[in-house]
Order: C-alpha cells, then sequence, then structure tokens
C-alpha cells in the first residue's frame, strides 16, 4: 500500500505536465518513445534471460506493451480532445476494468452488475458535458476508456504472471519496459511525425522526468505494490490519482472546468463506484455465502 500512495503523489504532476507544456506541441508518438526509452535503459541492467522461459519472458513483454506501450499511445492522443480534468476524471473507471478483467483472467463468472456500474459512470461523463457534446470529446471520452483498459489489463496481467510465473522483480520489469518500449519504436516508424519535436530545454526537461521518474520509478513500484495487495485494493487506488491529479492541475496552473456541470458529473460517476461497492459487491459476496452454507453439511 505505502507503494500505491507514494507513486499516486508522483503521478500527481504528470497529467498536468503533459496536458499544458506537451499535448499538442510535441508529437505524442515521439513523447511515448522518449519516455519508455528512459524507462527502460534504468532497468536494461537487470536483463536476465537464463533461467527463464522464453514463454515467461514474452508474457512479461507483451504485459509492458500492453500497459504502457499501447496505453501511452493512446492517453497522449486523448490530451488534445481533452483537458486536464476532463481527462482524470474520465479514468475514474479504471477500477472497474481491473476487477472485471481479474475475474476474467481468474476464470470467474462475469458479473452484470459491474457493467451496469461501468455505464452509470459514462452517463456521469457526458453530463460534463451535456451542452456542448463534440465528436472531439467524445473521441477523447472513448480514447481514455480505451487507455483505462489497456492499463488495467496491464496491471491485472502483470499481477497474475508474478503469482503464476514468478521472477525477480527487477528483472520482470527489465522485460516490461523493453515490450514498452519495442511497441513504441514500431509506432514511431509507422506514425511518428519528425516535423513536431521539443523546441524548447522545458519540454525536454518533462520528458527527461516522465522517463526516469513518472515512468522508470513509479510503474515499477506501482506494479510492486499491486502484487501485494488484493484486486479490490488494486481497483480502489486506482482512483486516488484523480484527486490528487485535479489539486495540481487547480494549485498551480489554474486550469479549472465549469463548475456546475462538472460537479454533477463528477457527482454521478463517483455514486457509480459507491453504487459499486454498496449492493453490487455486497450481494456478489452474499451469495458466495448462501451458496457455502448451502452446501454446508447439517449441524
Amino acid at each position: 500500500m505505502p507503494l500505491l500512495i507514494i507513486t499516486t503523489i508522483l503521478w500527481a504532476f504528470s497529467f498536468s505536465l503533459i496536458g499544458v507544456y506537451l499535448a499538442g506541441q510535441v508529437d505524442s508518438v515521439f513523447s511515448v518513445l522518449v519516455r519508455l526509452g528512459l524507462a527502460a535503459l534504468i532497468f536494461l541492467p537487470f536483463l536476465r534471460w537464463k533461467g527463464h522461459q522464453l514463454t515467461t519472458i514474452l508474457l512479461y513483454m507483451a504485459v509492458g506493451a500492453m500497459q504502457l506501450g499501447i496505453m501511452y499511445l493512446i492517453s497522449f492522443e486523448a490530451y488534445l480532445y481533452l483537458s486536464v480534468p476532463e481527462f482524470l476524471l474520465f479514468t475514474v473507471m479504471t477500477p472497474l476494468y481491473v476487477t472485471l478483467i481479474y475475474d476474467l483472467i481468474s476464470g470467474r463468472k462475469i458479473r452484470i452488475g459491474y457493467a451496469l456500474s461501468a455505464l452509470l459512470a459514462v452517463a456521469g461523463a457526458a453530463i460534463i458535458r451535456y451542452d456542448h457534446i463534440s465528436e472531439h470529446f467524445i473521441i477523447g471520452l472513448l480514447l481514455v476508456q480505451a487507455a483505462n483498459i489497456c492499463f488495467a489489463i496491464g496491471q491485472v496481467g502483470y499481477k497474475r504472471l508474478m503469482e503464476t510465473r514468478p521472477m525477480p522483480q527487477h528483472t520482470a520489469f527489465s522485460w516490461f519496459y523493453l515490450g514498452a518500449l519495442l511497441c513504441a519504436v514500431v509506432a514511431w516508424f509507422l506514425w511518428g511525425n519528425p516535423q513536431k519535436l521539443p523546441t524548447t530545454d522545458l519540454q525536454w526537461g518533462i520528458l527527461v522526468w516522465l522517463g526516469i521518474g513518472a515512468s522508470g520509478l513509479g510503474y515499477f513500484m506501482w506494479n510492486y505494490g499491486a502484487t501485494q495487495v488484493d484486486a479490490g485494493t488494486l481497483g480502489i487506488m486506482n482512483n486516488f490519482h484523480v484527486p490528487a491529479g485535479l489539486l495540481v492541475n487547480l494549485a498551480i496552473w489554474q486550469q479549472q472546468p465549469y463548475w456546475p456541470s462538472f460537479i454533477v458529473g463528477a457527482a454521478v460517476i463517483m455514486s457509480s463506484l459507491w453504487v459499486h461497492r454498496r449492493w453490487v459487491v455486497p450481494r456478489r459476496e452474499q451469495t458466495a455465502d448462501d451458496r457455502t452454507r448451502a452446501a454446508a453439511p447439517n449441524e
């Protein structure tokens, strides 16, 4: 838990730095490439393949490509359509994805209540921009959800790999980042724009910070912490970056949303999580208890 909290604080500044200084000014694919390149460089000394099955190595690389490579490529694009507060708020659905995907990977039955909770959160997102929902806004919302799903798959995948195919965490992350970097390299050759590289020392400095601090150290601490807690706690912790990121964005950059619709929409989204925790999860637990009692022998 402490690692998850520290990482949340570390990431709180990243959203605004990207939204204010990089989005629309620096090619998003290049930003991802530099960020993941620096992160991979940090863990390169720990790269080991002796004693590990090729399948296991490829799985860790695939998890890294999904959680960071594809997720970054999608989320950096989403910043072009949304403000930082909107981007942060729409990541609130990640806990639902984490729990649902964990159930799928673990072979459990899919819970309809989780899908209904997610739909309520989508309704809250629509309320925020009910007065002028544009095509750009809808695209941004969908991009963030796609990024959320990739991030959730990566978290759960890493946690499950550590449960079923464990290896030293620093070694696992060397392959994790290598997979993410390879994804970014392919994307650069396919879609990169050499005409939109950083032009100021500040932009380069932000990329270095994002690569070494937010990504290199941040994701290692986050995924390491994820292996120390249950899936429910991991899902809940995914939401703590929302108030932290909004606080940084409002306090330092003074970027404020349109408060009436923002507050109402945020309340609906947060209520979706409350409904989920208040009724969906307890009902599931109650059903499990009933089944246990029914299967138990009579005393």
